[in-house]
């Protein structure tokens, strides 16, 4: 009958490890038990998170998590977690849940959907035979190589995220099973790089390569490529990927190239840019693009980062890479999920293997959630009018420029100057700031801008970002990315920053150019997704109505079915297609023709042509016009769906919400007067997405910035008009000093004056310590005047009833 009466640890520690123990789990080589962490929980604001999916038991053997089991103590009927032990299993991919109360177990195969209990705990042996399968196949053997190769934890500070392992194991299945072109599909921010170095950590030293794929048999290690198409993404790779020998890793750079006269060949693992492979000249000077000095089949693994921006696209010329080194194996990496404008990348590699999407990655607790600032002017677009002056190129009369037409067509400083101040008396002018710009000489006047309405007084508060800026561009570039230092604290750019930017601690990005494409939205957003300590949330300042992306359907959900192709009704397209032709002069395919210059502009004699530039129209407003500018601005909050949601919905969501927590302003005012049930209610407000950051904000908007947060809920809950905790405590003075000595009343003022100044935050107990610090310098001060701790205590509880 003791049995009956073991609580949830004791009914682990007393039945059930010594039940999986007996069974081998632990005991047998390459088996393992492990609690796993699942999720962080998504962030709530003010440091607080929602809970966290913890699974009790994971059970992993050769490197595979085969089954996720889920306990309760001993009284509990035996399926009481079953629902918990399904989630955590789909989260980890494993193929069996088990839900146990140390007495019975029960099992459910999440492959064939079969479900009982079962007699006792499987052995590791007999539950990898359950999952695979009989061995003897090459994928077996694969499968376990890679498994029993270890993730390279970097000294103890790298752990594989679910969703990571996930995409590692997924990929590595795929090549085990001789697949040739794989993609993984991953939002901005979760880690594909280090999902990369991973995956080609194990083909090293599992000795994978082309040649050992269809034995089975290890041989040499592996050849790897690293295609990127910018530079700073293949450095950020070269560093991260530093775990490898010294000698393995090489930086294929085209200046190393001429000086030597040949590419490097010597080592393992190949970093390099598309444009760095199609340049290069043979020994007459003629174009010979630098791949080619490759034989087509010595690369054995080539990952592709960024694979949608043209590698894969069927007109590009960098495809003619991908195709020459055909032989090799090729791992696609992208953030974008199947649309129109990447077609060509899902046709090239397939379906993505793994999907884990921006929506995932905020509700997970694994990226950082955003608000979007959405920002309206009167001079959002403009019609000329005689009293403004044209002070350069021909104005149309008549016509409405529009945001597309600004900074391109039409330049007005006045209105530039505008949009820059009203964003930066936004801002905390110490958090790290992106200011996405139409061009790069956009970017330019708004770096100007910013710099000359600045309080800082360092001269490098902000700079350009651009292709123009070169060096010292990737200079401020990456002392921006750089954690520890503090200037420069805004960048300026139009499209170089739109993706490939690990700087973590960016809170604010600004949109002062059209973004018209999804694919392109979603990187930018990716810039400030990343988590930083003490960041909550990041802002979006939206000038250009960008916030109309979040209502399309192909925001983060699940993208529409692709149009069947008009002639074979299949999708994707069946249809046999005829090779991509060869240049008819070269005979190569992409073409190294050696290209005449482009002629000189007949009327401005430059190349190239300056005409279109020197035809902007520049306006100056009249006198008095930009003082008459005007703005209006709304905040959205990002909704549990994945969606961001207006105030009003986020408002109308948690009415609705709020009769589950309390029934009526009474039963409101009893919850909060207390700082336990406070406690209680606020954790299961943030439960339901409504942290204390969210409920700030709505405090704002309903002008009550300077109240309690009760007042917040009460005025949604019942419609009382707020009052300022100033006011509150002015109004419940004598009932709260009532039967208070003098002391007594000097410590409450103290309390009260931080719960004004602060908020009710101060009113938790956790807060008493600091507060006796505060003022009595030391506990034993505190004592002498007040009296013993727990009569300190119960002052500090009992007053706030009263305060309500």
């Amino acid at each position: 009958m003791k049995e009956a009466g073991l609580n949830e640890a004791e009914t682990r520690a007393e039945l059930i490890d010594p039940a999986l123990k007996e069974a081998g789990w632990g005991v047998m080589e390459a088996s393992r038990v492990r609690r796993e962490v699942i999720t962080l929980g998504r962030l709530q604001g003010g440091g607080k998170r929602a809970r966290q999916d913890i699974a009790d038991y994971v059970l992993i053997y050769r490197g595979q998590k085969l089954a996720v089991i889920e306990a309760k103590k001993r009284s509990l009927p035996v399926t009481e977690g079953l629902a918990q032990a399904k989630r955590y299993a789909e989260r980890l991919q494993t193929r069996f849940a088990y839900a146990t109360n140390g007495d019975g177990i029960y099992r459910v195969d999440m492959g064939t959907g079969t479900e009982g209990l079962v007699d006792a705990w499987p052995s590791p042996d007999a539950l990898w035979v359950e999952t695979f399968g009989v061995e003897g196949g090459v994928q077996d053997t694969w499968r376990e190589r890679f498994g029993a190769v270890p993730f390279e934890d970097k000294g103890g500070f790298w752990q594989a995220r679910y969703y990571q392992h996930n995409a590692i194991n997924q990929a590595l299945e795929a090549i085990a099973a001789g697949r040739d072109r794989i993609l993984l599909t991953l939002a901005t921010g979760t880690g594909k790089t280090a999902i990369a170095f991973q995956i080609a950590w194990k083909l090293f030293h599992a000795r994978w390569s082309l040649t050992a794929r269809a034995s089975g048999t290890p041989g040499r290690q592996p050849r790897i490529l690293f295609l990127a198409d910018r530079n700073i993404l293949a450095n950020q790779a070269f560093n991260d990927f530093s775990a490898f020998p010294e000698d393995a890793l090489v930086r294929i750079d085209p200046e190393i190239i001429r000086r030597k006269g040949r590419v490097p060949k010597n080592g393992n693992v190949f970093f390099t840019i598309f444009q760095t492979f199609m340049t290069g000249r043979d020994a007459a000077g003629n174009l010979a693009p630098n791949f080619g000095d490759y034989p087509s089949d010595f690369f054995d693994f080539i990952i592709i980062d960024e694979c949608h921006r043209g590698g894969a696209n069927d007109e590009s010329h960098w495809r003619g890479i991908l195709e020459y080194f055909q032989p090799a194996v090729q791992l696609g990496l992208t953030a974008t999920p199947k649309r129109t404008l990447n077609a060509d990348t899902y046709a090239y590699f397939g379906e993505p293997v793994y999907i884990y999407s921006l929506k995932e990655g905020i509700n997970d607790g694994f990226l950082t959630p955003f608000k979007v600032r959405q920002i309206a002017t009167t001079l959002d677009d403009y019609v000329y009018t005689p009293d403004d002056q044209v002070i350069e190129g021909e104005v149309e009369a008549g016509r409405r420029y529009r945001e597309d037409d600004f900074n391109r067509v039409i330049e007005i400083a006045e209105r530039e100057r505008y949009r820059v101040k009203l964003f930066m008396d936004q801002i905390d002018p110490r958090e790290k700031t992106l200011v996405f710009c139409a061009t790069q000489e956009h970017a330019l006047a708004v770096r100007d801008l910013i710099n000359q309405l600045k309080t800082s007084t360092d001269p490098h508060y902000c700079e350009r970002v651009t292709a123009n800026d070169g060096k010292e561009g990737e200079r401020f570039l990456k002392q921006f990315q750089d954690n520890e230092k503090t200037i420069p604290t805004l960048l300026t750019t139009s499209q170089k920053l739109s993706t490939g930017v690990d700087a973590r601690n960016v809170r604010h990005i600004v949109l002062m150019r059209p973004v018209n494409s999804m694919i392109e939205f979603k990187q930018i957003i990716g810039r400030g997704t990343r988590l930083f300590d003490g960041k909550d949330y990041f802002t979006i300042h939206d000038f250009v109505k960008a916030y109309e992306h979040f209502s399309d359907p192909e925001w983060d959900g699940e993208p529409l079915p692709p149009e069947p192709c008009e002639q074979c009704g299949n999708s994707p397209c069946s249809c046999t297609r005829p090779p991509p032709q060869t240049c008819a002069v070269c005979g190569e395919r992409p073409c190294v023709c050696e290209k005449e210059p482009p002629e000189p502009c007949q009327v401005c004699g430059e190349r190239p042509c300056l005409c279109e530039k020197r035809r902007k129209v520049k306006i100056r407003l009249a006198d008095g016009k930009e003082r008459t500018l005007q703005h209006m601005t709304a905040t959205s909050f990002w909704g549990p769906d994945g969606k961001p949601i207006s105030a009003a919905e986020f408002i109308q969501r948690l009415f609705g919400d709020l009769p589950e927590l309390f029934k009526d302003e009474d039963e409101l005012r009893r919850l909060w007067g207390r700082p336990d049930t406070r406690r209680k209610l606020l954790e299961g407000l943030e439960e339901k997405g409504y942290g204390r950051q969210q409920l700030a904000d709505v405090g704002k908007l309903i002008e009550a910035e300077h109240s309690d947060l009760y007042d917040v809920l009460a005025y949604i809950a019942f419609n009382m008009a707020p009052v300022s905790r100033a006011e509150r405590v002015d109004a419940h003075k004598e009932r709260i000093f009532h039967g208070h000595d003098y002391r007594q009343r000097e410590f409450l003022r103290f309390v009260l004056d931080h719960y004004v100044a602060q908020g009710v935050s101060e009113l938790d107990t956790a807060k008493l310590p600091q507060l006796i610090e505060l003022k009595y310098h030391s506990v034993g001060d505190a004592v002498r005047e007040l009296g013993p701790v727990g009569n300190i205590r119960e002052v500090f509880v009992d007053f706030q009833q009263y305060l309500y």
